[in-house]
């Protein structure tokens, strides 16, 4: 299949969340696989042409796109995304890109990613490639499904081009007025009578997609269900229902050369489940850099995460004094709300003992965390799929998770497995958001590391698990294959 996957970041050039690992990834597992991949982004600022070898390109020139009644010309720059042979294309239009930052407040935010749309479609024009599958990545991307029918109807070039829409977190919408659709150029009738893009009087280009895309998958099969329940659905769930029949969810995977406890860089003793000495040695090379003193009987949790209250803060905070007083080590690696990182510093200071903490991303102590710690604790109130909890099953570290959305998709509670006769787990998890659950969960998971046999198979179980970008492609290659059918 030739394949377009459009994203409004790509790792290494530029992120700010999980959407960035999937498009960095995922397009290298489909060419693996024998597929033709090209990735779009836009040509940001905030990194330099030469530090990833981009090359102008020459044949295509200046695009004259008109956005909001004013025409801009569009560039393109290429090259591969690093280690693999998948062309990545950059959609450059300084008047919209050159921010320094990837997502803005400002009065035209719709405008950037219109534009960024608009530039995709140009492009494959002007390069005659025409795409079975175009994959569009969150609401950046929510108005090219149906521009590609509507302002582009007229190119026969795309009458056998599917469009898949992937929901990486639905809390994010591209809510704007509803003169959105015409700086677009997008037929009013779409937004007339409760049209596909019309919701709360504006514009949202995430309905859009959902109404115009012709499958659409969210980023964990729990996530899916979930996102038809109004507590989680942000006010889409009635739309996710009524296109229910295409719907689906596909677990995200992660990169085994960059998470392997056998090979990692950032650590400095390898090990792996046949073998898992370096990781006591970690933990104590982790407690020694962290100025906390070393005790292999006492169990080291972490935690890194943004401090905010999907990802649990707010019921930490409930518990924070009966977390302190268990038996346990701590190292927390984040940061988020004012109020939360305060609380997590305030906890160090009257613990100097057992808690060690980095306000702010550090990617080699993230990985030492992974590598060091015997526990990691990810109690989210919602999480689409959630990456920390995959590495941590990867290092051996027994993940403490709420279940919800990937965490509940990922972390089979040991405790749930052993009711069934089997002992299958990987990890301990709970089900109410509640700091009372939070903490009864991970006083089991403590008690637990006492048993040093029955916690090496928890670990191993862990390890033995297959959560590479290989398995998640391959299912991708099966809904894309659900999309082609949509117009034949």
């Amino acid at each position: 299949m030739k394949i377009v996957f459009a994203a409004s970041e790509v790792f290494p050039y530029a992120k700010t969340g999980g959407l960035a690992d999937v498009a960095g990834s995922l397009p290298v597992e489909l060419s693996n696989l024998g597929h033709e991949v090209k990735v779009f982004m836009p040509k940001y600022n905030i990194f330099g042409e030469a530090e990833f070898g981009l090359r102008y390109n020459w044949n295509i020139g200046a695009i004259p796109i008109r956005v909001n009644n004013t025409v801009h010309s569009v560039h393109v720059h290429t090259t591969v995304i690093p280690g693999s042979n998948v062309e990545i294309y950059f959609v450059d239009c300084p008047y919209y890109f050159h921010r320094f930052r990837v997502y803005t407040n400002d009065h035209d935010e719709d405008e950037r990613f219109i534009i960024f749309s608009k530039g995709i479609i140009e492009i494959l024009q002007r390069i005659q490639w025409a795409p079975d599958i175009i994959h569009c990545n969150d609401w950046q991307t929510g108005l090219l499904p149906l521009m590609l029918r509507d302002n582009y109807g007229w190119d026969r070039m795309f009458d056998k081009t599917s469009t898949v829409f992937t929901i990486h977190n639905i809390s994010y919408q591209g809510k704007f007025s509803k003169a959105a659709f015409h700086k677009a150029e997008i037929d009013h009738k779409h937004f007339l009578s409760s049209g596909i893009g019309e919701y709360d009087g504006g514009v949202n280009f995430l309905k859009t997609a959902i109404f115009s895309s012709d499958v659409i998958n969210t980023v964990s099969e729990t996530y899916a269900e979930e996102l038809l329940l109004p507590e989680f659905g942000c006010g889409m769930e009635s739309y996710l229902a009524e296109r229910k029949d295409d719907f689906f969810g596909i677990l995200n995977g992660i990169d085994y050369n960059i998470w392997n406890p056998g090979t990692d860089p950032h650590i400095p003793y390898h090990f792996s489940k046949d073998d898992l000495s370096g990781k006591i040695k970690n933990k104590k090379f982790l407690l020694e850099h962290l100025h906390l003193p070393f005790d292999e009987n006492v169990p080291l949790i972490g935690i890194v995460s943004r401090m905010v209250p999907q990802k649990g803060f707010d019921i930490i905070g409930d518990v924070i004094h009966q977390l302190m007083e268990l038996p346990a080590q701590w190292v927390i690696l984040g940061g988020g709300m004012r109020k939360y990182e305060e609380m997590i510093q305030q906890i160090e200071n009257n613990n100097p003992h057992k808690v060690a903490i980095y306000i702010g991303f550090n990617n080699e102590l993230s990985h030492l965390i992974e590598a060091g710690t015997d526990i990691f604790l990810m109690p989210s109130h919602f999480e689409p799929c959630g990456l920390n909890q995959i590495y941590s099953l990867r290092y051996g570290t027994v993940p403490v998770v709420r279940k919800t959305g990937g965490l509940a998709d990922t972390v089979q509670d040991w405790n749930e497995t052993l009711a069934e006769g089997k002992e299958t787990g990987t990890g301990y998890s709970f089900n109410d958001y509640t700091g009372k659950a939070l903490l009864q969960s991970l006083q089991q998971a403590i008690n637990d590391f006492k048993k040093k046999d029955m916690w090496k198979k928890i670990q191993i179980n862990g390890m033995s698990k297959d959560y590479s970008w290989r398995c998640s492609a391959e299912k991708y290659v099966e809904l894309y294959k659900h999309a082609l059918q949509k117009i034949i």
